[in-house]
């Protein structure tokens, strides 16, 4: 008898009569969590900066921090996720995170608050490639699109409500209500997942390679780390570029590691399919453009527009509310439609409100600027998800933990590449700006010179976002073996076999 049939067989069987909504809705709950605190803190940290007596070089560290732990924890959850069961990762990520949560919200000084922040990403790193991963092995291809949807409105609808919720709560409470209300939502997430959440995995604990692990740890956090520096100050200082070399050269290293050694932590030959690579270049793009439109309007709002951190937050919510809206309607129309029909009207209207953006001057309406913000993003909200999906549809189903991985690791990579790729370049039209301004000390120039700045900022997002657009007329829909129908073929051979013996 076969075991490796016997094993599939008994995958299908568990598999065929188990319930998607609970384990569905456990994994919302989970997402929306911890993806929730990512942009919580934002506005808050005026007031942090206050009470703990740091300066703004200093607090941004929970930021970059968070970003550089999930930077370096994601491409490693490949592995994790062939040792331990679909349930031992999630709860075990959603109770670091909880501990955390915790940790921040007694945090009686910052080094102590920075270290809950760690342990917050730690819990996220573990939680995000387990959430696609399963959405990946519960639904057939045919409807991963409505389901990967779903997912595709916490991830996009919680990042964009954390700065107005955050607003409204250091306004009339304090910054440690932001984490004293994230408390029962992750006890909850908890308890949930406990009850309903199923294993869907298959372990196949594979031999660990620590100096791919090593690697891997160093290359993507030097990248993550070196670019948010740079976003943050300048692209000269010792430990941006030092840290972006080492980086570099870990990365080439890890990469040469993962074609010749054996059993690899993470599979790159998932590139091999090029649905995929086409569509991790697309994610790629645009999240480089997310981040940076997510730091630049505003700073807009509040330098040119003179709006309040509240209000300017408020002004990106409509926005952020259209591509939570949008993400679970593109996810069924992919199913119904495939990818094209989505990825490319929603390219073209990213092109045409990022072009629009370049014309924005001191004297525009607000309105009008978030008009375009709402445009931008229903564009991006027809891409993100499809391309995804088309891309993790044309891998086996045993390269699913490594596909989901470096997807979330380029998403956090991206980030961090974008926003100090924009930053700067806005920063260098500014001062370019301001070296020929007759008044330089006039706060009317330095609006001037800022929208100056902002302006190459999207003329360069522009550039990215043809790119982009040229990419999305490779995609189409993908050409995948059902693996349900492939593990139910092998049960049919394995009960074959079992009669003729």
């Amino acid at each position: 008898m076969n075991t490796g049939i016997a094993g599939k067989e008994a995958s299908s069987a568990a598999l065929s009569g188990i319930k998607r909504g609970p384990i569905v809705a456990a994994l919302i709950i989970g997402a929306f969590v911890s993806i929730l605190n990512e942009t919580l803190l934002n506005i808050a940290y005026p007031e942090m900066m206050k009470q703990f007596d740091v300066t703004a070089s200093t607090i941004q560290w929970l930021s970059t921090g968070y970003m550089l732990i999930i930077g370096i924890l994601v491409p490693v959850t490949a592995l994790l996720q062939q040792w331990f069961t679909t349930r031992q990762m999630f709860l075990s990520a959603m109770t670091i995170f909880l501990a955390g949560t915790i940790v921040c919200a007694a945090a009686p000084w910052f080094g102590m608050l920075l270290f809950g922040r760690i342990v917050q990403a730690l819990g996220t790193g573990l939680m995000l490639p387990v959430l696609m991963t399963t959405i990946l092995v519960i639904f057939p291809p045919e409807k991963r699109g409505g389901a990967m949807g779903l997912i595709g409105l916490v991830i996009m609808f919680a990042p964009a409500i954390g700065p107005t919720l955050s607003g409204m709560i250091v306004d009339s409470l304090s910054w440690r209500w932001l984490f004293y209300l994230v408390i029962p939502l992750a006890v909850f997430s908890i308890v949930f997942a406990a009850s309903y959440l199923k294993n869907v995995s298959e372990l196949t604990r594979p031999k660990v390679d620590m100096v791919s692990i090593l690697l891997s740890s160093i290359g993507f956090g030097g990248i993550v780390y070196g670019f948010s520096q740079a976003g943050e100050g300048s692209w000269s200082e010792p430990e941006v570029f030092g840290a972006i070399i080492a980086g570099g050269v870990s990365i080439t290293l890890f990469i040469w590691r993962q074609l010749v050694v054996k059993e690899p932590i993470l599979e790159l030959r998932v590139f091999k399919y090029p649905l995929f690579s086409l569509a991790m270049v697309l994610i790629l793009l645009l999240m480089m453009m997310i981040f940076a439109v997510m730091i630049i309007l505003p700073l807009y709002f509040q330098t040119v527009l003179l709006m309040t951190a509240f209000n300017s937050g408020l002004a990106l919510m409509p926005g952020g509310i259209l591509n939570g809206i949008m993400a679970p309607i593109s996810g069924k129309l992919f199913d119904n439609f495939g990818p094209r029909a989505l990825v490319i009207p929603g390219l073209v209207l990213a092109v045409l409100s990022i072009g629009l953006f370049i014309g924005v001057g001191t004297g525009a309406d607000a309105w009008y600027v978030i008009i375009l913000h709402v445009i931008l993003l229903g564009g991006f909200s027809m891409v993100m998800m499809p391309a995804q999906t088309t891309g993790l549809n044309q891998l086996p189903r045993h390269l699913y933990p490594h596909g989901t991985a470096i997807i979330n690791t380029l998403q956090q990579v991206a980030g961090a590449i974008g926003t100090a790729l924009f930053i700067s370049i806005m920063s260098s039209g500014t001062k370019a700006y301001m070296n020929i301004s007759e008044d330089p000390t006039s706060p009317v120039e330095a609006m001037n010179g800022f929208v100056a700045g902002m302006q190459d900022a999207f003329f360069a997002g522009l550039i990215i976002s043809l790119i982009a657009l040229a990419t999305g007329f490779f995609i189409k829909q993908a050409k995948t073996s059902n693996v349900s129908t492939m593990d139910n073929t092998k049960h049919s051979d394995f009960k074959r076999m079992e009669e003729s013996s």
